[in-house]
């Protein structure tokens, strides 16, 4: 490969990132249904017509705005398990959605509200690629109570996760930032009695 080879490939990944960074930023505050290609290509600043370089359809679009909720995730992870201990990564965790609390009172949890959304929808099979992003989170927070050596860590995963989504569609209901940060407190104070 010749090196302009190889930086129009850099560039291709960089503008494919940026597409999809996009699209999980505009699908989570419009939602599905009224984001369009045109949307996501102004927001990631990219001419419509090369979008369909890299995505056909808006469906491919969601499901790069899935994987990329996916990578997120990952990385915020990754980066927890640098933490020493597993209840203060859960508990960073934990924060780290506190932090979140006027992102998710205005639009609720980006994979969340996503999920329900889908799920909604005639055709299938995107929906089940939100539950695997859900799955991801709730398949890392089982490995951390399992770590501290609890009972039942896949039920105490499924308790964080569950309180983690009421807390942001409450928060998103009632247009309240401050239910995040109450019920961020509680369960701080829950993973302590652990």
């Amino acid at each position: 490969m010749t090196n302009s080879q190889s930086a129009r490939a850099k560039n291709a990944g960089a503008k494919r990132q940026r597409l999809m960074a996009a699209a999980a930023q505009v699908v989570h505050q419009q939602g599905v249904e009224r984001t369009t290609i045109a949307d996501i290509a102004r927001a990631a600043d990219v001419q419509v017509g090369n979008v369909y370089y890299y995505f056909k359809t808006k469906d491919e679009l969601v499901a790069a705005a899935l994987a990329e909720h996916a990578r997120q995730l990952e990385a915020i992870t990754g980066k927890l398990d640098r933490l020493p201990d597993p209840r203060e990564r859960l508990k960073s965790l934990v924060q780290g959605w506190v932090g979140q609390r006027d992102l998710a009172a205005r639009y609720g949890c980006p994979t969340g509200t996503l999920a329900a959304e889908l799920d909604k929808r005639p055709e299938g099979g995107l929906d089940a690629e939100a539950g695997n992003v859900i799955r991801l989170l709730l398949e890392w927070a089982e490995r951390q109570f399992r770590e501290m050596g609890l009972p039942d860590p896949d039920g105490l995963a499924l308790t964080l996760v569950g309180a983690y989504q009421g807390m942001s569609l409450l928060a998103n209901a009632l247009r309240d930032p401050e239910i995040m940060v109450r019920e961020g407190d509680r369960l701080t104070a829950w993973l302590d009695t652990l």
